[in-house]
């Protein structure tokens, strides 16, 4: 599959860490190794190098003291660099540096989008500006991709109607043999987890107000372990510490070691703001876990309420509190298998084949 001694550049705004490692470093890796097995020679560009995991086989090109565009844009001008396709990831679009690329090299220019928006969409003055940009960039870029049909009617939204003849969705995908798979569900006083970076757009703060208004009954048991780390963590401890819930919340920071937890657990909780198409709700999925999310992004292409989890409208604190109080007492039960869903459509192995059709 791919084209015979095809060269394509990939471009990704993703800092690599290997205290981070997740569902995209896991993409990435298997991208390349199809990629060479279908004889096509990949240039990797990010912000930075890196030796863990498959790393340690590529030769990264960076430029730290550079933005991934300046520092490509000076490789591309370069007499013997020719590629057949460019792809970037987490980079902004529609910018003037799509129209540079196109001036430069005559690859198919494809640009994904990963991005989620604000909950109370962008600001007026920004949309005018992105409908602006995409009058005038769009067209260098041969193909948008959104990683969720939520990202494809964003992608519309910001830039403009005429780039649907060229716009296609390939969902994110994660690797099912690494995801211990859950035998049981309790029924009464299950057990919870939430994996998240913590900032304010993934709502943590609401959940902790939610299991604030709780019977007294239910807070004196109930217990939460919250995965994840970032800048909002010291504000989330000390809104814990005011509404005297420490015993609830056990803050656990960041795990490589993820995918083997999930299955220790009966529901995830996801009350996000923003999302496009979340990895840790797949991965959840996968652990034979459903999940407990906001009507936001993607969530509800994964998410059936009552089938495979819960939907509640984000930031409703009320809701939120009256659904954990249902589950924990046993009056709403998922009994559905949540790892089918996965197997059939969001397993790597079929992004990846998705990716490899654009080569072709």
């Amino acid at each position: 599959m791919g084209i015979e001694k095809s060269k394509i550049a990939v471009l990704c705004n993703y800092e690599l860490l290997p205290e981070r490692v997740g569902g995209m470093d896991a993409f990435f890796w298997e991208f390349d190794k199809k990629c060479k097995e279908a004889n096509i020679e990949v240039d990797w560009f990010f912000p930075n190098g890196a030796t863990h995991g498959d790393y340690q086989l590529w030769t990264i090109k960076y430029n730290t003291s550079k933005s991934i565009e300046s520092f490509f844009l000076e490789t591309l001008a370069q007499p013997e660099t020719d590629y057949t396709h460019i792809i970037t990831h987490f980079l902004e679009l529609c910018t003037p540096f799509f129209k540079q690329v196109k001036q430069l090299s005559k690859a198919t220019m494809i640009a994904v989008d990963h991005n989620p928006r604000p909950l109370e969409g962008y600001p007026v003055i920004k949309r005018i500006k992105k409908r602006i940009k995409g009058l005038l960039y769009s067209r260098y870029i041969d193909l948008f991709i959104g990683v969720s049909e939520y990202t494809v009617k964003e992608l519309l939204k910001d830039f403009g109607k005429q780039i649907l003849p060229k716009t296609q969705v390939i969902y994110n995908g994660i690797d099912i043999q690494e995801i211990e798979t859950r035998i049981t569900r309790a029924i009464e006083k299950p057990t919870f987890l939430t994996a998240s970076h913590l900032r304010h757009s993934k709502g943590i703060q609401d959940l902790i107000h939610a299991v604030a208004i709780l019977p007294e009954t239910i807070k004196k048991e109930l217990k939460i372990d919250v995965f994840g780390d970032g800048p909002y963590k010291m504000e989330l401890e000390s809104l814990v510490s005011v509404l005297k819930l420490e015993h609830c919340f056990n803050f656990k920071g960041s795990t490589a070691q993820l995918k083997s937890l999930y299955g220790n657990y009966d529901y995830m909780l996801q009350p996000t703001y923003m999302e496009c198409f979340s990895l840790s709700i797949l991965e959840s999925l996968a652990a034979n876990v459903p999940v407990i999310t906001t009507n936001v992004g993607g969530n509800e292409e994964a998410i059936t309420n009552n089938e495979n989890g819960y939907i509640f409208e984000a930031a409703n604190i009320k809701q939120l509190s009256d659904l954990l109080q249902e589950i924990y007492l046993g009056n709403k039960i998922i009994t559905k298998n949540t790892r089918n869903l996965i197997e059939d459509r969001f397993t790597i192995d079929k992004m990846v084949i998705n990716y490899l059709k654009l080569l072709s």
